[in-house]
Formats: structure tokens, C-alpha cells, sequence
């Protein structure tokens, strides 16, 4: 399984797009994607650099916010479930 989190359109170009998570950049291929997309859009991103869906920004906000929570957990959220540990 794959989790892809969402990343903000930062520049589009060529069948390229500049992308935004977490402070990081990357330069993602739009060739999967069945619509246009245009800076300001948040798009999913396989692990191999290719976009393949463009979600709403309220569902990406959510979900961004959802992540951030899951990484400033006191104990490893991997373990959640197999170590008896529970979110706090």
C-alpha cells in the first residue's frame, strides 16, 4: 500500500508541475492526469513522480492536518495496534 500525501501546485509547465509538501519540492509528470491543472490545485502523486489525481483543498487541508498530527506523536504511529499502544 502507498500513502500519498497531498502536494500544492506551485508552477505548471510542459506536462510538468512544481509541487509543494511538507516544505519539500519536486517536479512531478502530469501525464496521467485526465484534466487540467493550474497553481493553486492540491494533486496526489504516485511514489514514482507521477500525478494521478487532483483533490479538493479542503480534503487535502484535512488531510495534510491529519499527517502532521500522526508525526508529532509521542510514540512511533507504525506500532499503533501491533504493540498495544494507543494515540493518546
Amino acid at each position: 500500500m502507498c500513502l500519498a500525501a497531498p502536494s500544492l501546485v506551485l508552477e505548471v509547465a510542459d506536462g510538468m508541475a512544481v509541487t509543494e509538501c511538507f516544505g519539500q519540492t519536486r517536479r512531478v509528470s502530469l501525464l496521467l492526469m485526465d484534466e487540467d491543472v493550474q497553481v493553486g490545485d492540491y494533486l496526489l502523486i504516485q511514489a514514482g513522480g507521477f500525478a494521478f489525481e487532483r483533490i479538493e483543498p479542503e480534503r487535502a487541508l484535512e488531510a495534510l492536518a491529519l499527517m502532521q498530527d500522526l508525526m508529532t506523536q509521542p510514540h512511533d504511529a507504525r506500532l499503533w495496534g501491533a504493540a498495544g499502544i494507543t494515540p493518546v
